[in-house]
Order: C-alpha cells, then sequence, then structure tokens
C-alpha cells in the first residue's frame, strides 16, 4: 500500500462517522474547508517538514528554511482560490540547534514572507527533540462561500493551465546533490547568477499567492491544486478527483531557458524534470473555453501557459510529443515508494 492508497482508506474512515458540523470539504484536497459565517469559509492546510526528508541543514539556511515551511502551506490556500490570513507553526530543535541563532534566522525567514503577503503568525508549539528537527506549518484562509477550488470540477473540454515555469526546483535539487551550494547573501533575485536561481527555486519557493487569490475570487479556475509532488503526480490526482482525463502537449511546458541550460550541461532531461519533478509549487488548473479570454497574462509578474485539454475519462491521463501519444503515469514523489 503507498502513501495515496492508505489517504484513501484514511478518508473513508473520516467519512464514515458522517459530515462533520460545518465541514464543507475535508480530506482529500489541498486544504480542507470549513464554515465560518453565511457567505465566508475557513480554508485550512498543514504540512510538515523533516530534516533528512525534506530539507538538509548543509544544503539550505535557516531563514530560507522558515520561508519554505510557511510557503508550503501559502501554496496549498492559494489552489484553494483561498486568501491566507493566520498561520500557526510548531518546531522541534535539539540543544545544539538551540543554543544557535538557527531559530533567529528561521523565524526571520518566516516573517519576511509572511509580512509581504499580510498574514499573521497567532500560536504554534516548540519543543525539544533529541534527534532530526520537525517542523509543521499551518496556515489558515479565508473564501468567500462558494468560490473555493476543488480538484473535482474539470470538464472534458476545460483548457489546463500551469503559471510559471516547470523543473526550476527539481534541476536545482539535482545541483544540490551534486554539490552545488547557495551563495550566502543570494535573494532570490534572478539576476544573480544561474545557479543560485535554480538553487532558491528549490530552497525558497514562491507561493502563487495571487493567481490563487484571482482565480478563485473571479471563479475562473473550474478546477485547481498546486505542484508539489510534480506535474505527471498532480494532474493524475486532479482528474481522479474531476473523473476525467487529461492530454497534454509537451511542446507547451513551460520549461525555463536556465533549466535546458544547465540540462544541456550536466546531461540532464529538462522534460523529465518539467513532468516529474515536483516541488515547484506552481499552480495547475483548468478553465472553461468560455472563460480562457477572461485569464489576465500576468498576475505579480508570473505568467501561465495552456498546456493541455480535459477529456473524457476513459481517455486517461496522456501526453503528446508530435506525432506520438503515451500514457502520462504519475512519476513524482512518493514518501513510501519502493
Amino acid at each position: 500500500m503507498n502513501e495515496f492508497d492508505f489517504l484513501k482508506k484514511l478518508r473513508e474512515r473520516a467519512r464514515a462517522g458522517g459530515p462533520g458540523s460545518g465541514v464543507v470539504r475535508g480530506i482529500g484536497d489541498d486544504a480542507a474547508v470549513l464554515t465560518s459565517s453565511p457567505d465566508r469559509n475557513v480554508v485550512i492546510s498543514t504540512d510538515l517538514l523533516l530534516e533528512d526528508v525534506d530539507f538538509r541543514l548543509a544544503t539550505t539556511r535557516p531563514d530560507l528554511l522558515g520561508h519554505k515551511a510557511l510557503a508550503v502551506s501559502l501554496s496549498d490556500i492559494a489552489a484553494m482560490g483561498a486568501r491566507p490570513r493566520w498561520a500557526l507553526l510548531s518546531i522541534a530543535v535539539t540543544e545544539a540547534v538551540w543554543q544557535s541563532d538557527f531559530l533567529d534566522q528561521f523565524y526571520k525567514g518566516f516573517f519576511q514572507l509572511a509580512d509581504r503577503l499580510g498574514v499573521k503568525l497567532i500560536g504554534g508549539d516548540l519543543s525539544k527533540t533529541d534527534a532530526k528537527i520537525a517542523v509543521d506549518s499551518i496556515v489558515l484562509g479565508e473564501s468567500s462561500t462558494g468560490h473555493e477550488v476543488m480538484r473535482a470540477g474539470a470538464r472534458p473540454g476545460d483548457q489546463i493551465y500551469v503559471t510559471g515555469f516547470l523543473g526550476d526546483a527539481a534541476a536545482g535539487l539535482r545541483l544540490l546533490e551534486r554539490g552545488a551550494r547557495i551563495h550566502t547573501n543570494s535573494t532570490g533575485r534572478r539576476e544573480t547568477n544561474s545557479v543560485d536561481h535554480l538553487l532558491l527555486r528549490q530552497l525558497q519557493p514562491d507561493p502563487r499567492v495571487g493567481w490563487g487569490i484571482l482565480l478563485g475570487e473571479q471563479q475562473l479556475a473550474t478546477s485547481m491544486i498546486d505542484i508539489s509532488d510534480g506535474l505527471s503526480s498532480d494532474l493524475n490526482h486532479l482528474c481522479a478527483e474531476s473523473s476525467v482525463g487529461a492530454l497534454v502537449d509537451a511542446s507547451r511546458l513551460p520549461i525555463d531557458s536556465v533549466v535546458r541550460e544547465i540540462c544541456g550541461r550536466r546531461a540532464l532531461d529538462p522534460l523529465m524534470l518539467a513532468l516529474h519533478g515536483g516541488e515547484d509549487y506552481e499552480l495547475l488548473f483548468t478553465v472553461a473555453p468560455e472563460n480562457v479570454s477572461r485569464l489576465p497574462k500576468r498576475v505579480d509578474a508570473v505568467s501561465v501557459t495552456r498546456i493541455g485539454e480535459i477529456k473524457e475519462a476513459a481517455d486517461g491521463v496522456q501526453i503528446s510529443e508530435g506525432a506520438k501519444v503515451w500514457k502520462l503515469d504519475p512519476g513524482g514523489w512518493e514518501h513510501f515508494s519502493e
């Protein structure tokens, strides 16, 4: 049983007791949705980051880790079309870490992102561990009732879009694995250098909050998910929830020129990174044909790209490259894969 089979089993068990009071959406989406008032709902997401699984102290900085701890949960709120408002953060550290300036730098990175997006820290927990650092991030957002964007909602004929570029974070991870390290003063600006740019896309992801809010408030997206596990896996998740198929055009995948350059020099396949890499935290969403013209070209300087079309469920999830069409199986991250 893989992790997704286990989560499906858990989801069915959670349903067995009947719907919870005020629960609009429970297990099975990027975040849960709870009724707050007649016209407003609360959207809640949580993420766990573990040392030597989700990050390594040797390859990141405390401030970048604090940023990422918040960013991954913000991305889930964005994928629901909601506006992030509050955060809770719990962290367990060793005695050695406690005696250093690690936590000061960690929260510096956290607050820089929180302040930029108007998110307020309202609580959390601090604990000691004799093992590895563990970080638990919870973010709460708000949405107008009925404006949340679920994974279930795509229909045949809908157009498939992604924000930004795909494969950057995966390329950054490959560079880290091959010994590359971030320069001490790197800030995330693209004009640093190509290696630092990709390292920061892995270590300091930028959640697409502005796009999420627009797609939800203007009800432009019929379904949405954030790309954390990889396009191939997350598209399959979305299609499964919507009971549809999809056809992706490989030639339309937005792959950064920096990724193509790095891959060419290091014998990496940019298409495989874009399809299966994960951790880009871009938004993958579908739009009904009649609403395509309403999409802006950019939000917060981030563009979108149409990469395919939703098909009937019987067609499955496929990808085309020229005249060749093949099944696009989930190939992204799984915690308990063989």
